[in-house]
This record gives structure tokens, C-alpha cells and sequence, in this order.
């Protein structure tokens, strides 16, 4: 009998070959930030997944924290993204755009104007080589620098960035996309309005927990009124760590809100990010049943999956699809792979970020 892992699925309508997702991974392989024939290869490779998420795409130029990534704001973004939706539809895949603003994860000279990043607050993100933005360096060379530090948004500006959202989510579907993820997520902009130790705001985006979620949620409402909920899923990272977030002690209980606001909403499902400590879990099988039970609708689990794991977490019903990500960099064909039980191939770490081909298009697949 087949696994469960393997069998199709329905996401809101839209019929999934595989439970099995590939996780948006950032690349840096798009000067001008235009995705193209490259990133079109890229992800046609990959198609094979029952559904793909896109890397990262800003949706202005103040969400950028890296460098030759490609946006969805212009209308010359939106073409780029068609040749990429166009291949992964032509290998019978399945994509969403994950929509992305940074937030304090940003450096000056990829701003608008060279000012500052903006944040839920003033709070710096600690100087560690985990903890930086990809940026051209003073010798023209790509390099790794300590973010700028942030100002806090005004609260007339946050209108702004919710226009923002709507207007990527219509530019993703005149893309071609089949949907859209919100990356609120690993320490970015949504992120930072949820964590009350960043966010020390005193209007309605700030204090209660409601407050915190507000700009989540007002993003979501906003783009189904422009795409339909059906066509949005949400990412989530309950217990990061990730780019000097401070844990605090209701961190559960945050989500676990989120969980149930969302889900009165009838999206297409939310991600969850395990952002695993020293190869060790933060997401315990407890809290995972606890969430999908608030949710009451798909949920995508991604970070250190392993086939194993994969199986039976879908197979208990704790999920409804596994999401891989670095796997796929360095196996394109690991749907089947994990199908056959086939060792996986190790990917370069020298080439995640920029390049052309090479760590990029020339990985083969299993004999």
C-alpha cells in the first residue's frame, strides 16, 4: 500500500501529486532582481514535489535584506515570475509565492534612498555571523553585514505595508502562481510585530496579543480580498530563535491564537517552521497535535526533515504535507529518492548564495 506521504492531496481545490513540499530557500542568484531562464530551470527541476514554495520575494524594495533577490513589486518582476510558473505548470507542478518583507533584517544600502530599515521597534539585532543581511560590500564584492540599525514603523506607515502585500499577492497570480504564502516567519517584519520584546508599541499594533497579531492577520484579510483565502497560506516559526529573536514565555500560547484566527479564515493551510536548535526540535509532537487541532485546516511542517520523519507525521495525521528544503538543492528528483529509499546526495554550501549554474541547475539525479 502506498505511504500516505505519497498519495495526491487536495489543497483547496488544488489537486497535490505528493504530500510532500519544497520550502522556500533564498538563492541570491537574480541581479536586478528579476526571477529568469535560470530560476525557471531552477525550480522546473523540482517540480516533481507535490508543491513547491517559492524563495522569498520581496514585495518593495524596503522588504529587501539581500542581495539578487527576486522582487514581485514591477511589472517586469511579474514577467520574470511567468517564466517560472510557466515551466513548473508545463512539469505538471504546483506554486505559490512566498511574500517577504524583512523588516529589521535589512541593511541601509538596500533601501530606498539608503535609509533606515523599519521594525515593530528600535531593538538591534545582536552582531553575530548568523545574524546579517547580503549585501554588495564597499570593494563591489558580495559579503555578509551586520544589519542597519532599524527605526520603528509609524503607525500611518503600516497601511502602507499591507498595500504592499495586497498588491504582491494580485502581481503573484497575474504571475501565474497558484497561490501565495505570507512569510511571517524566521524573524522577519510579522515576526517582529509578534514578539512583545521587540515590539514595545503603544497603538493598536502593540501591547496585547490581538495588538501583536493585528498586522498578520490585516495582511491576510487584506490579500483575500484581493485573491480569495483559498489561495493564501500563512508560515509560521512558533519558538524561533532565529536572528537574535528573544524567546518569550507565552510563545505557545501566541501561536496557538494565531492557530485559531487563521483558521476561521478558510485559507489554503499554514507552514510551520521547526527552526531546530544543535539538530534538536523546538516543535514537540504535542504542540503540533495542539495546533492542528486550533487550526482545524492543512497543516505543512518544514526544518530537519528527514523521510522518516516525514512518513510518520503524515501518516499519524499530525500534518497533511512534509516540507524539504535543503535536500532539494542538491537532489531535483527527491520526491522519488524518498519514493525508493534512495541515499540522498549532499549539497555545496559554497553555492546556496549567487553563482550561476554550478550548485544551482547541475545536480543529477539518481541512476
Amino acid at each position: 500500500m502506498t505511504a500516505a506521504l505519497f498519495r495526491p492531496f487536495d489543497l483547496s481545490g488544488t489537486a497535490l501529486r505528493n504530500r510532500i513540499a519544497m520550502a522556500p530557500m533564498t538563492r541570491a542568484r537574480n541581479p536586478g532582481v528579476v526571477a529568469n531562464e535560470l530560476t525557471a530551470q531552477y525550480y522546473r527541476q523540482r517540480a516533481s514535489a507535490g508543491l513547491i514554495i517559492s524563495e522569498g520575494t520581496p514585495v518593495s524594495p524596503q522588504g529587501q535584506g539581500y542581495i539578487d533577490v527576486p522582487g514581485i513589486w514591477s511589472a517586469e518582476q511579474v514577467a520574470g515570475w511567468k517564466l517560472v510558473t510557466e515551466a513548473v505548470h508545463a512539469a505538471q507542478g504546483t506554486i505559490f509565492a512566498q511574500l517577504w518583507h524583512v523588516g529589521r533584517m535589512s541593511h541601509s544600502s538596500l533601501q530606498p534612498d539608503g535609509g533606515q530599515p523599519v521594525s515593530a521597534g528600535t531593538r538591534p539585532v545582536a552582531s553575530a555571523p548568523k545574524n546579517t543581511s547580503f549585501v554588495y560590500l564597499d570593494d563591489g564584492s558580495r559579503g555578509h553585514a551586520d544589519p542597519t540599525p532599524a527605526r520603528a514603523l509609524a503607525t500611518e506607515e503600516i497601511p502602507d505595508i499591507i498595500a504592499d502585500f495586497a498588491r504582491g499577492a494580485d502581481n503573484a497570480i497575474s504571475a501565474g502562481f497558484d497561490g501565495i504564502e505570507l512569510h511571517a516567519a524566521n524573524g522577519y517584519l510579522f515576526e517582529q510585530f509578534l514578539n512583545p520584546l521587540i515590539n514595545q508599541r503603544e497603538d493598536h499594533y502593540g501591547g496585547s496579543l490581538p495588538n501583536r497579531a493585528r498586522l498578520i492577520l490585516d495582511t491576510v484579510d487584506a490579500m483575500a480580498q484581493r485573491i480569495g483565502a483559498q489561495r493564501i497560506g500563512v508560515r509560521l516559526a512558533p519558538n524561533n530563535l532565529t536572528f537574535d529573536m528573544p524567546f518569550y514565555p507565552d510563545n505557545e500560547a501566541t501561536y496557538l491564537y494565531l492557530a485559531e484566527e487563521l483558521g476561521t479564515r478558510g485559507l489554503a493551510y499554514v507552514h510551520l517552521n521547526d527552526n531546530q536548535q544543535a539538530g534538536q526540535s523546538v516543535l514537540g509532537e504535542a504542540f503540533l497535535q495542539q495546533f492542528k487541532q486550533a487550526y482545524g485546516g492543512t497543516v505543512i511542517l518544514a526544518g530537519g526533515m528527514t523521510r522518516e520523519r516525514a512518513l510518520q507525521l503524515v501518516e499519524a495525521g499530525t500534518i497533511d504535507l512534509a516540507a524539504f528544503g535543503q535536500p532539494f538543492i542538491a537532489n531535483p528528483d527527491l520526491v522519488e529518492r524518498l519514493r525508493r529509499d534512495i541515499a540522498l546526495a549532499t549539497p555545496d554550501r559554497s553555492t546556496y548564495y549567487g553563482g550561476g549554474e554550478e550548485g544551482y541547475l547541475d545536480y543529477p539525479r539518481a541512476q
